[in-house]
């Protein structure tokens, strides 16, 4: 399941939120502060190790 990154547009806390993919198109999250629904997506960046047997 991903996790995904929000900020709220009125206290302006950043929180991460894990969701199924199809829950993540319906609806906004909550803010863990002010419980406002007015939140945006916030995109972080992306890691990946892999491992190269020879």
């Amino acid at each position: 399941m991903p996790i995904y990154e929000y900020r709220c547009t009125k206290c302006r806390r950043r929180f991460s939120q894990q969701q199924e993919i199809a829950e993540h198109g319906r609806r906004r999250p909550a803010c863990p502060k002010c419980k406002s629904r007015a939140v945006e997506q916030v995109y972080s960046a992306f890691f990946a190790k892999t491992v190269r047997k020879s």
